[in-house]
């Protein structure tokens, strides 16, 4: 008998450290049952205490050459719905704490 992460094909399942397959008997084939995501929110308390305060919002913008959109906000608050991408949620995280973060934006450099 063949195996496949340490498992005999054959067995109803095993375990691997980075995931759990499930064998299918019949044709021995391994399928992968799919990970949970696990969603990671930032408290509520400033996250930038020290970055250039003195700005109403900390922005930075990167030209890149080769972009498929002429400007990409991602997000640096980890509060957006839309994560990596921004959504604005800064804008409520600033005035609930006093903090001035904002996005990351990458813009498209014009040849």
């Amino acid at each position: 008998m063949a195996t496949v992460s340490g498992c005999t094909l054959g067995a109803v399942s095993c375990y691997s450290r980075s995931r759990v397959e499930v064998l299918n008997r019949q044709s021995g084939v391994a399928a992968v049952r799919p990970r949970r995501s696990v969603a990671v929110r930032a408290e509520a308390a400033p996250i930038n205490p020290e970055v250039r305060k003195n700005e109403e919002k900390v922005v930075d913008s990167v030209l890149v050459a080769d972009l498929s959109k002429p400007l990409t906000a991602y997000c640096r608050c980890w509060r957006s719905g839309t994560f990596p991408l921004c959504d604005g949620s800064h804008v409520k995280h600033n005035k609930a704490t006093g903090d001035n973060v904002g996005p990351l934006l990458l813009k498209k450099q014009k040849e």
